[in-house]
C-alpha cells in the first residue's frame, strides 16, 4: 500500500519553500535580467544564493556533497512548492537539466568525477549540459539513430557529430555528451557518455535557436563536436553503456518534470480562481455561472489526479523500482492534464488572459514543450502499447 503520510521535517520544509518563493521569488519574475533565451546566469546566481542563506538550497543533492537528500515523495512535495514561480525551480537548483544530471553523477560518476562536478554543481555554482538530441534525422525519439560518434586515439575518443536542442549550453560549466562508440577495429560497441568542457578544443556553439520557452538559463542550442578529444578519464561511467545510463537519469527526470509543472499549473488555476470571484458578469461573480465554475471544477480535478500519479510514481521510486512505466504514464497524463489546466485558466481570465498582466500567458507559453521533451507523448503511447500487446 502506498504511503502517503509526509514526515513532519518535509511539512516543514514545504511550508518555507511556499514562504520563500512568495516573499523571495515572485517579487523578481520580472526582473529585466531576462530575455528570450531565458534568464541571466547574474540572476541566477543571484536566486541561487537567496535559496542557500535560506537552507533551501538542492533539496534533491546528497547530503555528501551539500544538499538536503529528499527522497522523491520528499522531492514531489518541496518541487511542486518551487514551481510555483517559474523562477522557483531556478532558484533552489532544480532545474532541468541541473536536476536529473545530479542524479545521473550521483549513481554513475566517479569518485574523482563526483568531487570535481557534483559538488559545485549541487552548491549550485555551475550549470550541466545533457548533449543526446540530434538534428538531420539523428537521435531523437529513436536514439538508436545517434549519428555523433566517438573513436579511439591513444588514450583518447575523439567525437564528432552535431547536436541541438541541447539547454543551457551558453555559459555551462560541463557537458555530458553522448555518442556512439567504436573500437579500434572499428567495431560499434554502443553508445557511451563523456564529459566535455565547453572551452574544449573543437567544440562550438553554432546558433542559439528562438523558441517558445525561456525559463532556462542559455537557451537551447545547436553545438558542434569536430575532433574533440576525451580522455578516459571523462568517460562517465563504462564505454558502450551509455543507453542504460541514460534510463537511469531520464525515468526519474520525468517524474521530476512533472513535480514542477504541477507547481505553475496550480499557480495558473489560484490566479483564475481569484479573477473568478472578482470579475462580475450578469449580475454576479463569473465564477457562480456554470460555464466558468465547470473550467474550475475540471481543474481542480485534473491537479489532484496529477498529484496522486506523481505520488504514487515517486513512491514506485523509492522502493527501488526502476518505475519506467510509471513514469512514463505519469509524463504523459501530467504533461496533458497540465496543459489543459493552464489552458482553463486561460479562458476564465478571458482577454486578461492573453496579456503578461498576469503570470498565466507565460506558464501558457512555458508548459506546452512538456509534451514533447523527455519523449513526446507519442513516442510513450507507442512504447506503452507494445507492453500492452506482450501482455499475457
Amino acid at each position: 500500500m502506498i504511503d502517503f503520510s509526509l514526515p513532519d521535517e518535509v511539512r516543514t520544509l514545504k511550508l518555507k519553500v511556499e514562504q520563500f518563493i512568495r516573499d523571495e521569488v515572485i517579487p523578481r519574475e520580472r526582473d529585466p535580467r531576462q530575455d528570450a533565451h531565458g534568464p541571466s546566469d547574474e540572476l541566477r546566481l543571484e536566486l541561487v544564493g537567496r535559496a542557500r542563506a535560506a537552507g533551501l538550497l538542492s533539496p534533491h543533492g546528497p547530503v555528501e556533497w551539500g544538499g538536503l537528500g529528499l527522497d522523491h515523495r520528499g522531492m514531489a512535495v518541496v518541487f511542486e512548492a518551487a514551481g510555483y514561480s517559474l523562477l522557483g525551480p531556478l532558484a533552489l537548483n532544480i532545474q532541468a537539466p541541473d536536476e536529473g544530471n545530479t542524479n545521473l553523477l550521483e549513481k554513475v560518476a566517479t569518485p574523482a568525477q563526483k568531487q570535481r562536478w557534483l559538488k559545485p554543481l549541487v552548491a549550485g555554482e555551475i550549470r550541466t549540459v545533457f548533449c543526446m538530441t540530434e538534428p538531420d534525422n539523428g537521435a531523437g525519439s529513436d536514439p538508436s539513430l545517434m549519428k555523433t560518434e566517438a573513436r579511439p586515439d591513444g588514450d583518447d575518443f575523439v567525437l564528432n557529430g552535431r547536436k541541438w536542442l541541447i539547454t543551457g549550453a551558453p555559459g555551462a560549466g560541463i557537458m555530458i555528451v553522448m555518442a556512439r562508440t567504436f573500437d579500434g577495429a572499428g567495431k560499434d560497441v554502443g553508445a557511451t557518455m563523456f564529459f566535455v568542457e565547453p572551452d574544449a578544443p573543437g567544440f562550438e556553439i553554432v546558433r542559439v535557436l528562438d523558441t517558445i520557452d525561456a525559463i532556462s538559463p542559455g537557451g537551447h542550442a545547436v553545438v558542434d563536436f569536430k575532433n574533440v578529444r576525451a580522455g578516459r578519464d571523462r568517460v562517465l561511467g563504462e564505454v558502450g553503456q551509455g543507453f542504460r545510463y541514460a534510463q537511469v537519469r531520464l525515468a526519474p527526470a520525468r517524474l521530476t518534470h512533472c513535480m514542477r509543472w504541477l507547481g505553475a499549473a496550480r499557480r495558473a488555476h489560484d490566479i483564475a480562481v481569484d479573477y473568478a470571484r472578482k470579475r462580475h458578469a450578469f449580475g454576479r461573480p463569473i465564477g457562480e455561472h456554470e460555464g466558468v465554475g465547470f473550467l474550475l471544477a475540471d481543474n481542480e480535478m485534473e491537479l489532484h489526479v496529477c498529484r496522486l500519479a506523481v505520488w504514487q510514481a515517486a513512491w514506485a521510486l523509492d522502493q527501488g523500482a526502476e518505475a519506467r512505466t510509471e513514469t512514463s504514464q505519469c509524463k504523459v497524463f501530467c504533461s496533458e492534464a497540465l496543459s489543459r489546466v493552464v489552458d482553463r485558466s486561460l479562458q476564465v481570465l478571458g482577454g486578461l488572459g492573453i496579456t503578461d498582466d498576469t503570470v498565466v500567458m507565460r506558464i501558457y507559453k512555458e508548459i506546452r514543450p512538456f509534451r514533447i521533451y523527455d519523449g513526446p507523448s507519442e513516442v510513450h503511447r507507442f512504447a506503452l502499447a507494445r507492453q500492452i500487446m506482450k501482455r499475457n
